[in-house]
């Protein structure tokens, strides 16, 4: 039921309430101010009967109290001393019939003992109800009775009258209260609507109603509307701050609630288990695939917390931390560690590969210099050992000159210093520098540029270390009566430096991890040939550092070409 409707019943049931009070009053107090009226006037009227009665005896009482009775209207009784009635009006002439004494009456009674009595009762005489006056009389008791049911007549009449304007009253009171309670219940009903639209985020229409109490709580509804409006967008501000931080982490972070769905979820966690941002994500206990993930998440979600788990997930190693959050479910951060391992591993080999190449020339250079000391050989023997320790003196120098330049390139302690250089004339400088010791090895080496010269912006230093390392490796892998050829060509809006083999090749296993430091195709005849097993690497920081990159293509058995592309 609405307020309107619940009001407008109200307000009937009041009225209502009213007028039933109103009638059961009026009644009461109507029939007893016209019982005590027609008592006096019983009273008044019997005095007057009992003076007229003085000198009547036997049967002329009885044809007086007929007579009077009809003057006045009233039944008459006269009643002796003993209590016995000796003349009654609704008798008729003669003789009385034998009733009753009426001595224990309460008004007889009163009026034998000298006072006026009163009593109303049913007449067992005529069967109606009377209301009875005696008063003392020469005889002995006058008494006069009047029928009520006048009085019953005039109520009834009373009542219907009041019960008519009442009904009157009430179709009125109606009226007014349907439009009370609509003007009251109407702007209630607007400011309820005005607090959906504010929990449903629409825009609300605060109702005018002209009453100082809803207009004081629709004022105190704007109040916290805006107050609500305000802190909604700090909420929504910081929301967005924190989404945004986690976004932006390199750890991946995983949220879920009690029941294990997922709430929240970076973009580095999708990344991890390989989820592309649109993709759903399953609840967090069947996300993980390794059961050392998954026994992290069910200790979290009961509660507990796991800090540093290191486990192994589709080739990645994560370190998984864990909490559990105060209103259920739990918080996961995960950090990815394979490049950390993959750099202890090369750092591992490195150290390796480093101590392997300085051992083997200073082993050589111990030996020979231990023999020198402790059996002097023949002078041409002298000179091959000195020869010895030379040439692994110098394959030392070459390895710690390499190690420095590459640490200082990948350091950013060098950085290219990039200059107008001609590209032909680049590979013509690098051939010549070589020229000399291809001819000793029995290698043809050439140079080829297109017709056009090409110029292009880079470090001309870096280009010619460049040049030079690859056609060194390219030597050492070329056997006599091959050839090596150094090209520049335009390629993709830049300049292609390629040198070209006919050497031994490289098997195609091996192609991608060239560049690699210290990593070796064939290791036992690269040291041989004196080899550091850095040039390749230099090459590739070096032409990365111009923006470039570098590629190799090789067939084994017929020779192998090394790219380099200059933006």
């Amino acid at each position: 039921m609405t307020f309107s409707r619940r009001m407008a019943l109200a307000m009937v049931l009041v009225l209502l309430l009213a007028v039933a009070t109103l009638v059961i009053r009026a009644e009461g107090a109507l029939r007893s101010e016209m019982a005590d009226d027609i008592a006096a006037t019983l009273q008044r009227e019997a005095g007057v009967v009992a003076g007229g009665l003085t000198n009547t005896t036997g049967g002329d009482t009885q044809d007086a109290v007929r007579r009077m009775s009809l003057a006045l209207g009233h039944r008459i009784s006269v009643i002796n001393p003993s209590g016995v009635l000796v003349a009654d009006s609704d008798f008729p002439p003669g003789p009385l019939p034998q009733v009753e004494n009426h001595a224990s009456r309460p008004e007889v009674a009163a009026a034998l003992a000298g006072d006026t009595g009163r009593a109303r009762r049913s007449s067992a005489t005529v069967d109606r109800e009377f209301l009875y006056v005696a008063v003392p009389a020469p005889q002995g008791v006058v008494r006069l009775a009047e029928d009520l049911s006048r009085i019953e007549d005039v109520v009834s009449g009373t009542r219907r009258a009041t019960l008519g304007a009442a009904a009157l009253a009430l179709l009125v009171g109606l009226g007014v209260a349907v439009v009370l309670s609509r003007s009251v219940a109407r702007p209630l009903t607007m400011l309820s609507k005005s607090a959906n639209a504010i929990a449903s985020g629409m825009p609300p229409r605060f109702p005018r109603s002209g009453i100082t109490e809803i207009d004081t709580l629709v004022q105190a509804l704007r109040d916290m509307h805006r107050q609500l409006g305000e802190r909604f967008d700090e909420l929504k501000g910081e929301q967005a701050e924190s989404a945004a931080l986690v976004d932006s982490m390199v750890e991946g972070v995983i949220a879920s609630d009690a029941r294990g769905h997922i709430t929240t979820a970076n973009a580095a966690a999708r990344e991890m288990m390989g989820y592309a941002n649109g993709d759903a994500l399953p609840d967090v206990q069947t996300l993980f695939r390794a059961k050392a993930a998954r026994e992290v998440v069910d200790a979290a979600l009961e509660g507990a917390s796991e800090q540093s788990r290191t486990v192994e997930l589709d080739g990645r190693t994560l370190l998984l931390n864990a909490r559990a959050l105060p209103a259920g479910g739990a918080v996961m951060v995960l950090h990815d560690l394979t490049d950390v391992r993959r750099l202890e591993n090369v750092r591992r080999d490195f150290v390796a590969n480093v101590s392997h190449e300085l051992k083997t020339p200073l082993t050589s250079i111990s030996g020979y210099a231990e023999t020198l000391l402790t059996d002097p050989p023949d002078e041409a023997t002298v000179q091959r050992f000195l020869g010895t320790i030379l040439t692994n003196s110098r394959r030392m120098h070459r390895l710690v000159d390499d190690l420095l330049d590459l640490s200082r390139i990948e350091s950013g302690h060098w950085q290219p210093s990039p200059g107008s250089l001609s590209a032909g004339a680049a590979v013509r400088d690098a051939v010549g520098l070589h020229a000399d010791h291809a001819a000793e090895l029995g290698v043809e080496l050439k140079a080829e540029s297109s017709a056009t010269e090409l110029v292009f912006q880079a470090d001309a230093e870096a280009v010619r270390q460049v040049l030079s390392n690859l056609i060194d490796n390219a030597l050492r892998y070329t056997p006599a009566g091959g050839r090596i050829t150094v090209q520049a060509q335009e390629a993709d809006d830049g300049v292609l430096l390629s040198v070209a083999d006919t050497g031994t090749g490289i098997p195609q296993e091996h192609l991608p991890r060239i560049f690699e430091r210290f990593y070796r195709a064939d290791p036992s005849r690269s040291r041989d040939e004196g080899g550091t097993g850095l040039g390749l690497s230099i090459v590739r920081h070096l032409v990365e550092s111009h923006g470039g990159r570098v590629s190799a293509e090789s067939t084994l058995g017929h020779g192998t070409v090394i790219s380099c592309w200059f933006p």
